[in-house]
């Protein structure tokens, strides 16, 4: 049983936490996996996404949106310390393999993991999916602060009473995200993590990608 499960709110701005056995499993895997500055995050990402589906009218199961916010960064969990992928990959894989378990239809599937894995790929979710758009705007909601007037101020302050940010939010979620990409620096490419290895590892060296192009074995 996830400790303290029992007291975590029911609901927050108004929107009803999920309590299915898939959900709770979710939360649990979370809780078990990765720091609370991890798990705080997700629960406050969930709630500004189903806001934001509310908002603007879109479609969106809550299940499979809380699914989505507890397994969006279970990638940088111990369990993958010996993976080459991005972490967002394996945090998608993960949802998926604890989906199929409880009998979640193949095209749903497919769309949390589209969703989790493309999570913070800027500008691309928002043409996706609801769900991938909705979990987006959340991310970046929580982390960037992007568009936080979508919500109003009694909805965030809401979400951060149930779930503080905390002292040094910012740092330690860098922090978090260093440690779960530190051994695959390769994963990194094209991507936000690049950002924060050049932050946290002194001996990070970012792959560019022009010289990629122009130190390959062409012979124009």
């Amino acid at each position: 049983m996830l400790n303290g499960h029992a007291a975590r709110p029911a609901e927050v701005a108004g929107i009803v936490m999920p309590r299915t056995p898939l959900a709770i499993a979710s939360a649990e895997a979370a809780h078990a996996s990765l720091p609370d500055v991890v798990t705080a995050h997700a629960s406050r990402v969930f709630v500004f996404a189903a806001l934001a589906a509310r908002h603007e009218r879109i479609a969106c199961e809550p299940d499979m949106l809380y699914v989505a916010a507890m397994y969006m960064n279970m990638g940088l969990s111990a369990a993958y310390a010996h993976s080459n992928l991005r972490y967002e990959i394996d945090g998608a894989d993960a949802a998926r393999t604890a989906m199929q378990r409880y009998g979640v239809p193949s095209n749903v599937l497919d769309d949390v993991w589209c969703a989790i894995a493309l999570h913070t790929t800027p500008r691309v979710p928002v043409h996706m999916s609801a769900l991938a758009r909705v979990l987006s705007l959340a991310v970046r909601a929580d982390l960037l602060a992007d568009d936080l007037d979508a919500w109003s101020q009694a909805e965030r302050e809401q979400i951060v009473a149930a779930w503080p940010r905390g002292a040094r939010f910012k740092e330690r979620m860098i922090e978090a995200i260093g440690r779960g990409v530190a051994h695959r620096p390769m994963s990194t490419f094209g991507t936000l993590s690049a950002d924060v290895l050049e932050r946290v590892d002194p001996d990070f060296c970012r792959t560019n990608f022009c010289g990629l192009i122009l130190g390959s074995p062409w012979n124009d």
